[in-house]
């Protein structure tokens, strides 16, 4: 692990992996070396990148616009206005497109029950800016990226995160990658539950739909137990039953909220996305096949 890191940063990991913390604006930074910085974003992440394409990968097309607007307000030559310096507008689509097809396959492997409703959902909420950017800030990323405006923004940030993936997927391939994005996007899995990625409107219809493909009767909804339903704070509990046997039971401040509680209770039980599920094997030996199945080189 090499001890390159950014000044005034500290150390931590996301996903097993080394990132850095509270670093503020590149430009207000003295003796700052972008360059010895872009080699050490790279070792710092134990990730081999082309220099050139990670170079390209923080180069947003706002920041090139700006720049060559301010040379034209300097009087600049009009053929010296033109910067030499490509956008990451490409790299950022393979980044998102493979991001997606491999977070699709992870998911898929992993919950092979949930609907495709649902797995779009999850990848939806993985690759969202709070999610994307988030990751992003830890791993030092906005300090790099070159943009007209500092704090960058959200849509900004988020395009440079995808197209330093696209950087890693042309320069160490599709398994790195997939380690990648499995390492620091599956991760932020951790600690959610299902329905807080995916807003299901109407929880009861969903379960009786998925109980019906599997030939399972429609649930009968029961009042199990209540406490303070004469005060301000009541509180129902609610069972569902299939063929007289309790499949899920859920709380509410009222008998229909503690009916979609319990529904989603159930829609959790059918998913294999429980409370007390399995955590994460990130030791499986599966990221080649993986890798092989979303790689978007061709």
């Amino acid at each position: 692990m090499a001890a390159a890191a950014l000044p005034a940063a500290t150390r931590a990991t996301v996903g097993g992996r080394p990132r850095t913390l509270g670093c503020s604006c590149s430009s207000e930074k003295p003796n700052w070396d972008y360059h010895a910085e872009i080699q050490a974003f790279g070792a710092r992440l134990q990730e081999t990148f082309s220099l050139d394409l990670l170079k390209t990968a923080f180069v947003n097309s706002c920041y090139i616009k700006s720049e060559e607007a301010k040379r034209q307000k300097l009087g600049v030559e009009k053929e010296a206005v033109l910067l030499n310096l490509k956008d990451n507008q490409e790299l950022s689509e393979q980044g998102l497109s493979f991001s997606h097809k491999c977070l699709t396959q992870f998911l898929e492997d992993e919950f092979p029950d949930l609907p495709t409703e649902g797995i779009e959902s999850l990848v939806s909420f993985l690759t969202g800016e709070a999610v994307v950017c988030h990751v992003a800030r830890n791993l030092a990323v906005e300090q790099l990226a070159l943009s007209a405006e500092f704090p960058v923004p959200l849509p900004v940030l988020r395009r440079t995160f995808f197209a330093v993936i696209g950087a890693l997927l042309q320069s160490s391939g599709p398994e790195r990658a997939a380690l990648f994005i499995r390492d620091f996007l599956i991760t932020q899995m951790t600690g959610k539950e299902l329905f807080e990625m995916w807003t299901v409107v109407n929880p009861m219809g969903l379960l009786v739909e998925e109980l019906k493909k599997r030939d399972i009767s429609a649930p009968e909804s029961r009042l199990t137990r209540q406490s303070g339903s004469t005060t301000a704070l009541p509180l129902y509990f609610v069972g569902l039953y299939c063929d007289k046997k309790l499949v899920a039971e859920g709380p509410g401040e009222t008998v229909l909220v503690a009916e979609e509680e319990a529904a989603r209770v159930a829609l959790r039980k059918l998913y294999g996305f429980t409370e007390n599920r399995r955590p994460w094997d990130y030791s499986k030996p599966k990221e080649s096949a993986k890798a092989e199945k979303t790689s978007i080189a061709s």
